[in-house]
């Protein structure tokens, strides 16, 4: 008889993770709380496969054998909490996708920054000529890829949220880019917590593995000394000259790993303090697997980042315009701003997570000529930089704020929307956020 598998949640994971379940002879029920959006429905439907939209039936999930759950739903969920008493195991995704896999691992968290290194690392291995494949947060699932394609190895964005819920998952190469306070929410509002959640990602690697992580950073530091990891660790900095790791000096990039070599900085496409970190992890990655130090420096200077994410839209009248629509948090705005070299018209605004701006102070004295508030309530960002900056005026729509951003900015600007603030009080998403600002700047 098959074992039944519950997956909680339709999106790219939970289809991804039903399709690899049918291919591997589980019972596949699939529930989803909300709307269940067309193109999953269908390929639900192609392949034969039970499901159920905007509703739990408890009867049905609480049979289950094994339950994947989308990385949105809290553990206090009460069907969670409900699954957990009975003790049905309960996985993430990426966990369901490395059980029907031998392809070796890089996984990658981090609260800002995880993304860049993550296509960064995809994009350098990818260009060198290894069957690589890119998953996790971006793209198409990894239990699709592993149900459906054949690589080699793995470039795996992973959340928090997802590294809670790995069991025997195993990174080959972990690199973790930073710990700033984010989805406390989720963590008992406690930063340890969410620290601990991050070193998962060294769960189950062996003396042969290794852990990249940022030695600058003191989160990093302090999650380090209360964890035990068997792996290899391996620093980067931007401070700190290292034997083995990576470092920079006067825009000059050292890798000590395989090989040492030095790469020039200016020849990036990837430019700004926070950049220089992710150029550094997915440069010690690449050298670990083999990529030769010609085939990296090229890549280095090909690489195009991913929407949203310090994006550059066009130049104007000898403005720059560019999307960072993806700085949701504070620390995501701080190296957007502390990049820039020019001076700038600033884009911020939201909602806000219980935002502390004083981090922001100094970037924002030392370049920003004017702020224009995005959203419905400015007021924390006003009080906040009033002192700083000798104009803010308040928008309330991408139209408003560029046309506004546009008469006020002179040759040589730079106007930069960067929230430091959730999207939902005016847009669907930061998605949608940053194509109504690339949409206005190009009808400019």
């Amino acid at each position: 008889m098959r074992k039944k598998l519950v997956i909680l949640g339709a999106g790219e994971s939970g289809t991804g993770a039903a399709v690899l379940g049918v291919t591997q002879n589980w019972d596949v029920f699939v529930s989803d709380r909300g709307k269940i959006a067309p193109k999953y429905q269908d390929e639900l439907n192609i392949h034969n496969i039970a499901w159920e939209q905007e509703q739990h039936t408890e009867e049905k999930i609480l049979g289950a054998d094994l339950i994947i759950k989308s990385p949105g739903i809290p553990d206090k969920a009460p069907l969670v909490v409900a699954a957990k008493a009975k003790g049905i195991q309960i996985i993430d995704e990426l966990e369901f996708g490395f059980w029907y896999t031998n392809a070796k691992m890089i996984g990658i968290t981090g609260t800002n920054g995880k993304t860049t290194t993550t296509l960064l690392t995809y994009h350098l291995l990818k260009q060198a000529g290894l069957n690589v494949g890119l998953a996790g947060n971006i793209g198409r699932s990894l239990a699709r890829q592993v149900a459906q394609q054949s690589f080699d190895i793995y470039v795996v964005e992973m959340s928090s949220y997802q590294l809670d819920y790995i069991d025997r998952f195993h990174c080959n190469i972990a690199i973790l880019c930073n710990i700033t306070p984010d989805h406390l929410d989720r963590y008992n509002y406690n930063v340890d917590e969410y620290a601990n959640s991050k070193m998962r990602i060294t769960k189950n690697q062996t003396a042969e593995d290794h852990f990249i992580y940022c030695s600058d950073d003191t989160l990093t530091a302090e999650a380090m000394a209360r964890n035990a990891f068997a792996s290899n660790p391996i620093p980067f900095s931007l401070t700190k000259p290292t034997e083995q790791g990576a470092y920079t000096v006067n825009q000059t990039l050292h890798i000590n790993s395989k090989e040492k070599y030095t790469l020039d900085m200016q020849e990036f496409t990837l430019r700004g303090q926070h950049n220089a970190y992710n150029s550094m992890a997915a440069g010690i990655a690449a050298s670990l697997m083999d990529v030769r130090k010609e085939s990296i420096r090229e890549s280095f200077s090909n690489f195009q980042n991913a929407e949203h994410r310090l994006e550059f839209v066009q130049k104007v009248g000898g403005v720059d315009y560019i999307n960072d629509s993806k700085a949701t948090n504070v620390n995501s705005a701080w190296y957007a701003l502390e990049s820039m070299d020019r001076p700038v018209i600033w884009i911020a605004g939201g909602i806000d997570k219980g935002n502390n701006y004083a981090d922001l102070k100094q970037l924002v004295k030392g370049k920003v000529k004017m702020i224009i508030c995005l959203g419905l309530d400015n007021i924390k960002i006003h009080q906040a930089f009033q002192a700083d900056v000798d104009l803010i005026i308040n928008t309330s729509s991408a139209k408003e704020a560029v046309h506004v951003a546009s008469k006020m900015a002179e040759q040589g600007d730079v106007v930069l929307l960067s929230p430091a603030c959730a999207s939902f009080d005016l847009f669907d998403s930061y998605e949608d956020r940053g194509r109504q600002f690339k949409e206005a700047v190009r009808h400019l």
